[in-house]
Parts: structure tokens; C-alpha cells; sequence
């Protein structure tokens, strides 16, 4: 029986594994925020608690090891998908209670928890089942997947819950959706239960000891990294604006015309994300694969050039926030805008950080910690954004999402890319 799972073809636990990945991510970090502004909590509160939540996917690294001292990475998997969605359940149910906002806060940090766990072990599968060729050639799927799932958790959803809202009220129209959130997640874990290969028994730790000694030395080689700093300094630049401007968007969205906002509905929201937003990524996220390699890899131009599609589109929501404009297709044109930029510019993120800080005796350690670090210099940004857009209004605010972005052409222009050894890789 085992034989037979761990010879599925790929195919068959990619898609469901990283659309998996994707939905929880989003639930929290897009969803969640468009249900709080529905529900009357300021931008303060929700810009710092959801973008707080998020810390578990920047901490992931630091378990990692651990997980190999127990079953399989395949029993992590499906036991997180289906924690994850009875979780989303419990957030159903307290969406009805007085202290609702505090509790489910509380609910969808346990769900980070959980939901970043299975990352890691669904990244130990991928690297321990398929050889470096099959790695290649699928990891197309896993990034389409991630995005269908973008699509449907920040998209589909919220234009359901919009549509919801109309007919049976705000609250039952957000829980009907955390009850899909919850159906869907454990469908996927039963279904990857007996679909996933085993991803290898522990090998590498057999103790809590042994445990931190691996932790202990992959955290020091990967600091003692030859210009590790000015790596970590590109990373928290570099998104530095992006982080901002995200988290207080859909809130600007949804914000009426009196407080500054464009006054759209839930399900608009939903349609301008998962249509406009989700098509546009995608292709700016394939583009870009093509630039890069006609570029001859990450080069300073190269670097540069994505830097700016990253960064300057933020010009289109300060548009926005300064015209106000109430045709649909303009707003969804900078949405899309904004998102192809977005999608073209974080592939120079994510190729520094596979060319200049993963190489190494623990590439696939490092290559973590330097993912995870990625998310804390979008979650720092988040956390204040919300006390800034608060303070000065989104016209203003977006203006500074602009000259936020200075630090990032800074680090692009400076940071070193020394060419790779090939003892390095």
C-alpha cells in the first residue's frame, strides 16, 4: 500500500497540497480584514491584529527541525488541513458572541499556527518525493494552485459573502463563508489522507537535543553569511511599501466616500480581486520568469527594473485615493496594474533570496529562514499602516505608500550580488 502512495503521480497531491497552502494565507491576511471593516472595527485595530497573526509564518523555520522527530511529514500535512478547518468552524461560531472580534483574533492565530506548519512539511515532501528535474517541471503547478486558491479565499469568498450580506444579514453572511473556509480544508486533508506520499520517515533528528543543535547551527552559518546584512536590509525594503499599501487597500475599498474610501460593496471587492487582481498577478508573475532569463539572471539592471514594477504601481491607488473615480473598470484597472507590478517585482525577491542568501551547506534551511524573513518585512509595514492611514486619512496615506518606496530603489541599487561558486550551490 505505501508503494502504491508514494508512486502517485505528483499531479495528484500538488494541486490539492498548495491550494491548501493558499486559502488559510489568504483567509487571514485579505478576508479577515474586509470582515472586520464590515463589522465596524477601525483600520488601527485591524491592520495590526491580522497583519500580527502572521508572525507564524515568519517563525515556521524555527520548528522545522522538530518535525522531524515525529511520524511522517505526510501525517503533518493532512492533520493541519484538517485542524485548520475545524478552527475555521470554531471562528463561525464566534462570529455570534459579544467578544467576537478578541476570540476570533485568538482563533486565527492558532489557524496560522497550524496552517504554516503544513507548509513546511508540504515543502518537505516536495523536495524529499521529486528529484531535481520533477521539481522543475512542477513547480509551475504548485504556484498556479496557490494562486486558484488566492482567487477563491480572497475573490470567490468575499464576493459570496457580499452577495450573502443582501439577503441573511452581515453575520450569517461571513459565517456561511468561515463554514466553507472549514468544509474545504477538511475535505482537502481527508483527501490528501490518501493521496499524499509519505515525504520519508525521520532521519536527520531523534531528540529535542539533537533537535536545537540543528536549529542552533543552521541560525548561526546562516548570519555569518558573507553580506547577510545588507540581505536582510533588502528584504524588510523592499517590501517596505508594499506591506503598507496591501493591508489598507481593501479597507480604502470599502471605506465610504465620506470617510475618503470609494464606498464599494463587499462583492465588488471580491470581483475586483479575483478577477482583475488574480489574472493580472499571474501574468506579471510569468513575464517576469521570461525578463530574468533574458536578462542573464539577477544583475543589478535586472534587480532594478523589477524593483520599479514592484514599487511604482502604488501610483495607481494613490490615483484613487485622490480622484475617487466611481466607474468599476478604472478601479479594476489599477487593481490590475498594481497586481501585474506585483506579481513581475516579487520574482527579484524571490530569486535573491534562492541566489544569494539559500546557497550553502542547509540551502533548503536557509532558503526558509530568508522566505519567513520575507513575511516579517510585509507584516512590520501591515502593522502600522492601519495607525497611519487613521491619522492622515488614505489620500495622504497612499502619497506616503509613495515615498515609501525610496528605500527600496536605495537597497536595489547597493546591495551586493556577488556571481555564485560553484562550490555555493
Amino acid at each position: 500500500m505505501t508503494n502504491n502512495v508514494n508512486n502517485r503521480h505528483p499531479l495528484q497531491w500538488i494541486p490539492s497540497t498548495w491550494f491548501a497552502m493558499g486559502l488559510p494565507f489568504v483567509a487571514l491576511s485579505t478576508a479577515s480584514a474586509i470582515m472586520y471593516k464590515n463589522f465596524g472595527i477601525s483600520d488601527t485595530n485591524i491592520a495590526f491584529w491580522t497583519s500580527l497573526i502572521m508572525l507564524p509564518w515568519t517563525l515556521k523555520p524555527l520548528w522545522g527541525p522538530f518535525l522531524e522527530m515525529f511520524k511522517t511529514k505526510k501525517y503533518f500535512v493532512y492533520i493541519t488541513q484538517i485542524l485548520t478547518g475545524c478552527i475555521f468552524g470554531l471562528v463561525a461560531i464566534s462570529l455570534h458572541l459579544d467578544h467576537f472580534f478578541s476570540i476570533s483574533i485568538t482563533l486565527m492565530a492558532i489557524i496560522a499556527i497550524s496552517a504554516s506548519t503544513h507548509d513546511t512539511a508540504a515543502d518537505g515532501i516536495y523536495l524529499n518525493e521529486l528529484d531535481t528535474t520533477e521539481q522543475a517541471k512542477y513547480v509551475g503547478w504548485q504556484g498556479a494552485f496557490y494562486n486558484v486558491a488566492k482567487i477563491v479565499s480572497g475573490g470567490l469568498l468575499v464576493y459570496l459573502a457580499g452577495e450573502l450580506e443582501k439577503k441573511y444579514g452581515l453575520v450569517n453572511a461571513w459565517v456561511t463563508v468561515m463554514l466553507f473556509y472549514s468544509f474545504l480544508m477538511i475535505l482537502l486533508g481527508f483527501y490528501n489522507m490518501k493521496m499524499l506520499p509519505s515525504g520519508g520517515e525521520s532521519k536527520h533528528v531523534g531528540t529535542i537535543k539533537e533537535g536545537f543543535g540543528v536549529l542552533k547551527e543552521v541560525i548561526v552559518t546562516f548570519f555569518q553569511k558573507k553580506n547577510i546584512w545588507y540581505g536582510l536590509a533588502f528584504i524588510v525594503f523592499y517590501r517596505f511599501a508594499e506591506g503598507q499599501a496591501i493591508k489598507i487597500t481593501p479597507l480604502f475599498f470599502k471605506a465610504s466616500r465620506l470617510e475618503g474610501g470609494l464606498g464599494l460593496s463587499t462583492s465588488q471587492i471580491g470581483l475586483l480581486y479575483g478577477v482583475f487582481g488574480a489574472a493580472a498577478f499571474v501574468l506579471g508573475s510569468i513575464i517576469a520568469g521570461y525578463f530574468v532569463s533574458k536578462s542573464g539572471g539577477l544583475n543589478r539592471k535586472s534587480l532594478l527594473i523589477l524593483c520599479c514594477f514592484f514599487n511604482l504601481p502604488f501610483a495607481a491607488y494613490a490615483y484613487l485615493a485622490i480622484a475617487l473615480p466611481v466607474n468599476l473598470y478604472i478601479i479594476g484597472a489599477a487593481v490590475a496594474i498594481e497586481y501585474f507590478g506585483y506579481g513581475f517585482g516579487f520574482v527579484g525577491l524571490i530569486l535573491y533570496i534562492m541566489q544569494q542568501m539559500a546557497p550553502g551547506k542547509y540551502k533548503m534551511a536557509h532558503y526558509a529562514f530568508g522566505s519567513g524573513l520575507t513575511n516579517l518585512g510585509f507584516m512590520l509595514p501591515s502593522m502600522i499602516s492601519g495607525f497611519v492611514s487613521d491619522r492622515i486619512g488614505y489620500q495622504y496615506f497612499f502619497i506616503w505608500v509613495l515615498v515609501s518606496t525610496i528605500p527600496a530603489f536605495i537597497i536595489s541599487w547597493i546591495v551586493p550580488l556577488p556571481k555564485l561558486q560553484q562550490e555555493d550551490i
